[in-house]
């Protein structure tokens, strides 16, 4: 049976089951109910795995969850039950996690440039950390809201082993930080901290080693200023899926030895951090249905399959174009009629031509009614996703293993009350089988 979690769909399931396995289960009941709508399936568990991850791999630093990845909001109370803080980037985003009972001091208003009116409602709501890395923005902050605690975003060292570029937007210098410190003095500003961010999904551990040493040089010039500085925030960029080109632990041995070096133990410095792939990337898998199809003769007598799905490029898979992303089909085994392999391509539902998943797979045969999955499609997908066309966004569905409270052998506080939240939910409801 399915209960009601955060305003959310979830089932509760045996251990041992695999996602493929919850899915089929999942277009079973689609089938029966004469359904053709596209669907998320959110693991829950994979989310607190997540976060028991971070804890080890990251002692030291503390995860403010990246809200613009995804701001489904079963997620982000979820991770708020799990202790998380959360990187805010606008007045909406902050509504929603304020609307979810966190404190504000568990929020990091992460947009070096903002709107004037956003920044006088973090004031009136008690947000008062917040990013800067010009002049204008120094100014701004001082008619808006002068007390707030601001943090110098600085520009990373350049790389170009990294998904999305950052440093060509936000980032000051730090040759350039003299400035702005000097600025900040003048205005009667309190600057706490420094912040970077080497890239979104960086796979080079040496970009992060560098960012901390430059933040360093960053901090002893606020520290020379007269500023109390006492706040590292080291951004996002990292991995989210099993098949990133870099595995987190990769990361912290840089990460965490170059923290460890220049911001040792007992130095009076808190230590944050804004992931959001990370936690959000693997959680979600998403199921298409074949609207349509047709069969491409080509030369050498062989067939092209075209595929049409009922979410495309102004949906879920925006990522195409906004995060440059990669799609992996795979097809359950509700469509597998054939051991015989076509090449395939994979279209979205709207008019425009633009609407390409896959420019060239290889699936076996299927049929109108058949379905598409996409596995790792929780980070930067329905965040952004449109319904241009009139075509709609997919239902979200959520599972968990009825063993969480296997996790009791954690004592974190914050994990132990989302388990017991869940848990609580379970009772009185029967199991998928």
């Amino acid at each position: 049976m399915t209960a009601q979690l955060w305003n959310g769909d979830i089932t509760f399931v045996k251990p041992g089951l695999t996602m493929a396995e919850i899915i089929d289960k999942k277009i079973e009941e689609h089938v029966h109910q004469k359904s053709e709508d596209a669907f998320f399936m959110c693991d829950l568990g994979d989310v607190a795995r997540k976060y028991l991850i971070w804890k080890n791999v990251f002692p030291r630093i503390k995860p403010f969850y990246a809200v613009k990845c995804n701001s489904d909001p079963v997620l982000l109370n979820l991770l708020a039950l799990l202790g998380t803080g959360f990187d805010c980037a606008s007045k909406a985003e902050i509504q929603s996690v304020l609307a979810l009972g966190v404190s504000s001091d568990r929020i990091v208003y992460a947009n070096p440039c903002k709107q004037s009116n956003n920044i006088r409602y973090a004031e009136k709501v008690g947000v008062d950390l917040m990013t800067f890395d010009n002049e204008a923005e120094l100014r701004k902050i001082q008619r808006c809201f002068p007390t707030a605690r601001l943090v110098l975003r600085i520009l990373p060292p350049p790389t170009e082993k990294i998904r999305c570029v950052l440093g060509n937007k936000f980032g000051c210098e730090v040759e350039d930080c003299h400035k702005l410190f000097r600025l900040a003095g003048e205005l009667g500003l309190e600057v706490v901290g420094v912040s970077f961010h080497v890239g979104s999904d960086c796979y080079d551990p040496i970009a992060f080693r560098k960012a901390v040493e430059d933040a360093r040089k960053a901090f002893d010039v606020g520290l020379s200023y007269g500023f109390d500085m006492k706040l590292l925030d080291v951004g996002g960029g990292f991995p989210g899926t099993s098949v990133a080109q870099i595995t987190i632990e990769e990361i912290a041995v840089e990460l965490n030895g170059a923290i460890d070096e220049h911001f040792p133990v007992g130095c009076g410095v808190e230590i944050i951090s804004e992931p959001g792939r990370f936690f959000a990337a693997s959680a979600y898998t998403l199921t298409t249905h074949v609207i349509a199809k047709r069969v491409v003769e080509r030369e050498g007598n062989s067939s092209m399959m075209m595929y049409y799905v009922n979410d495309g490029v102004y949906g879920s898979f925006n990522n195409l174009l906004y995060d440059h992303a990669e799609q992996a089909p795979s097809v359950p085994s509700f469509s597998q009629h054939s051991d015989e392999l076509y090449a395939s391509s994979i279209w979205g539902p709207t008019c425009d031509g633009l609407d390409k998943i896959c420019e060239e797979v290889v699936l076996p045969e299927l049929y109108d009614g058949d379905w598409i999955v996409f596995k790792d499609m929780g980070a930067y997908t329905l965040a952004a996703g449109s319904c241009f066309n009139g075509m709609p966004k997919p239902k979200l569905y959520y599972v968990a293993e009825l063993n969480l409270t296997g996790y009791e052998m954690f004592t974190d506080c914050y994990l132990m009350s989302a388990c017991t939240k869940i848990n609580e939910l379970k009772s009185g409801y029967n199991t998928t089988h």
